[in-house]
């Protein structure tokens, strides 16, 4: 008998891209406030902003997350105080609070009582004694270490209470360091990954230089596997859900939280429609399984690997030849409104033209092609493109089913995007 469908968990990293991930099928969202957490380069939230989204997503039925997952110093213990304290005043409050520090844990469980802790992978979570250290101390949930296997993961699911939950990266970006703890960052730029400020150190490329013949760069090479020896693949699990769901983890969760709309909606869309197809008929899950690999590859990503969840990953799991993002779709923007005459209105993101064809992706899978007909700029004149990010459009499209608010415009692509 097949456990109780999982959490779908997507990132945020604001507003907008929250909003697109509840309409695009995430049962919860986790997002980030503008301090103590691990994505400080991301947009993150305000606390209006926040409570904005905090709203909307439970209008919708969906739970948010917030990363309060900094491993704190001594000078950040006050504002941590200050800032939980804000969580909890909130009305509609955060769902959850995601944590790694153990001190952060219990001033959470002091000025947040009536909200669900989680631990953090940054926690390094990997055998079931500290499940069941952290559950004795009130959490409701541990996110698991990227390095479990499916196997250790079911030997976790057999050893804890059954109310406590597992949840797993099942998708996203993959650090170079044990469950992310990388010091690469702190030592060559002095920006420290552990309080969000990673500067990526591990997509670098990298050579080697004998001491006594300083200036002679030698490139980083093995087998003719090229110079990013740190250049991890990206995880993509969307051919394994059956697998996922009998280890027994409930909250399948995707890496991202500095992506963009269209990743997320991309990502959110695949995964939803592959876990219910799952839970309607494995047998259907198994005949869209195209859909679903075509699909996931309409975002950008690093090529794929399965990761730690069939055993040791082998030499295959690195890319030493580039640090490129394969990248299929272009963003385009979010259908915000539509005017009088059903022209659609988005902020543009990147550069379209009158006379291209493009993709309205709407949240229940379908991709519907497109013309553009005619731009109108902010002035509401006449324009043969649109060049400048973030500007305020009015676009006409014609296509077979019209475009509805929420939905995302993308263009095809079929060059690499360096990052």
């Amino acid at each position: 008998m097949r456990r109780k469908k999982p959490e779908l968990l997507v990132p945020a990293s604001s507003l907008e891209v929250l909003k697109t991930a509840v309409r695009f099928g995430a049962d919860a969202v986790y997002i980030g406030g503008e301090v103590y957490g691990l994505r400080a380069k991301a947009k993150n939230f305000s606390m209006e902003e926040m409570q904005q989204g905090i709203a909307f997503a439970h209008e919708h039925g969906v739970r948010v997350h917030v990363t309060v997952n900094i491993l704190a110093h001594n000078r950040d213990l006050e504002g941590v105080k200050q800032y939980l304290a804000q969580l909890s005043a909130m009305d509609p409050r955060p769902d959850a609070l995601i944590i790694a520090d153990p001190g952060i844990f219990v001033l959470a469980g002091e000025l947040c009582p009536e909200i669900d802790r989680h631990i953090s992978t940054q926690a390094n979570n990997t055998n079931y004694e500290t499940y069941l250290f952290w559950h004795r101390l009130g959490a409701k949930r541990v996110v698991s270490a990227r390095e479990l296997s499916l196997e250790e993961l079911r030997q976790i699911r057999a050893n804890i209470p059954e109310e406590m939950e597992i949840e797993s990266f099942i998708h996203g970006a993959m650090c170079i360091s044990y469950s992310g703890r990388c010091l690469l960052s702190n030592y060559f730029t002095g920006r420290d990954a552990n309080q969000g400020a990673c500067t990526h150190p591990c997509r670098w490329k990298y050579v080697i230089m004998e001491e006594t013949r300083p200036g002679e760069y030698l490139p980083v090479e093995e087998n003719e596997r090229g110079t990013y020896i740190f250049n991890s693949k990206d995880l993509c699990m969307i051919e394994h859900i059956p697998d996922l769901v009998e280890a027994g983890i409930d909250s399948f969760k995707i890496e991202g939280r500095m992506k963009t709309a269209l990743y997320v909606a991309t990502v959110a869309r695949t995964y939803r429609k592959a876990i219910d197809d799952y839970y309607t008929d494995p047998a259907l899950y198994q005949k869209n399984m195209d859909w679903y690999r075509e699909q996931i590859s309409g975002c950008t990503y690093r090529r794929f690997t399965t990761g730690f969840y069939y055993g040791r990953p082998d030499a295959d799991a690195q890319i030493y030849d580039s640090n490129t993002y394969l990248k299929d779709y272009t963003y385009l923007g979010i259908v915000n409104g539509l005017d009088s005459e059903g022209r659609c209105l988005l902020e543009q993101r990147n550069k379209f033209s009158v006379g291209e064809m493009i993709e309205i992706m709407k949240p229940d899978g379908s991709n519907i092609s497109a013309r553009v007909e005619e731009i109108l700029n902010e002035e509401n004149e006449s324009v043969e493109s649109a060049p400048h990010p973030k500007e305020q459009l009015k676009v006409r499209l014609l296509a077979e089913v019209p475009a509805s608010v929420g939905d995302l415009l993308r263009k095809k692509e079929t060059d690499l995007a360096e990052i």
